[in-house]
């Protein structure tokens, strides 16, 4: 006997005038269960372009782009019927920048650099406000609404520890092979970071399945090749 269908995955937009950030930003996004990207954007003009083709369920939005403030795109896309959620991430953390965000109807704001458990608890956060939304009555009480903007608020503790253990180790593990001298092993990712060799590769193959990294086949006089993994140049 089957069970019910699958909810479908939140599609994903990201913008990022950097393309190895944005990668990694990718990476973060494919490894919390529900979301899936459908594409990248390193300009204005690529966002609004992609937006109104993806029509993606989420932007993720930088505020510095090479041809335009990712604000003005937010406006544009925010003004739009069928406007996507957007959470603004940049390395800008002034009062100004953050209040327009804010004021634009950014659902949330995350200074970079940013960890994996930080970006995930949002994620996890606009999903269950987005569950919520598609069950609402016509006539939402106050009750109903309240519910909704409570939902939207980062995870408690408890929920923030289960997101840790989810993919805990994903920025460390992605410096680490960027610092490294050549390609990195498992068992050389574990040293460096300081975790078992089973934790590192779960990280490493993720990474590499989200096309953050690219596994190189190390041949030796027997046995299996080495798995060794290298940062994915753009």
């Amino acid at each position: 006997m089957s069970g019910p269908p699958a909810t479908p995955s939140l599609t994903v937009l990201v913008v990022d005038d950097d393309y190895r950030v944005a990668s990694v930003h990718v990476g973060f996004v494919e490894a919390v269960p529900g979301f899936r990207v459908v594409a990248q954007a390193h300009t204005a003009a690529d966002a609004l372009r992609l937006a109104g083709e993806l029509r993606p369920d989420l932007v993720l939005m930088d505020v510095y782009l090479p041809d335009g403030d990712g604000l003005q795109v937010v406006r544009s896309l925010l003004g739009e019927p069928s406007a996507p959620a957007v959470i603004v991430i940049s390395a800008a953390n002034d009062i100004a920048t953050v209040r327009k965000a804010v004021q634009l109807g950014a659902l949330h704001y995350l200074v970079k650099p940013f960890g994996f458990a930080q970006l995930a608890e949002r994620l996890q956060a606009f999903r269950r406000a987005n569950d919520d939304l598609g069950g609402f009555p016509e006539e939402p009480t106050q009750q109903d609404i309240d519910r909704v903007f409570d939902l939207l608020r980062p995870a408690t503790a408890g929920q923030t520890e289960e997101l840790r253990r989810l993919a805990p180790t994903l920025q460390s593990v992605y410096d680490a092979v960027a610092a490294g001298d050549g390609s990195l092993s498992a068992n050389d990712v574990a040293a460096a970071v300081g975790i078992s060799r089973t934790t590192a590769q779960r990280a490493l193959t993720q990474l590499e399945q989200s096309d953050v990294l690219k596994l190189e086949l190390r041949y030796g006089a027997t046995g299996r090749p080495e798995h060794r993994y290298g940062v994915r140049r753009r």
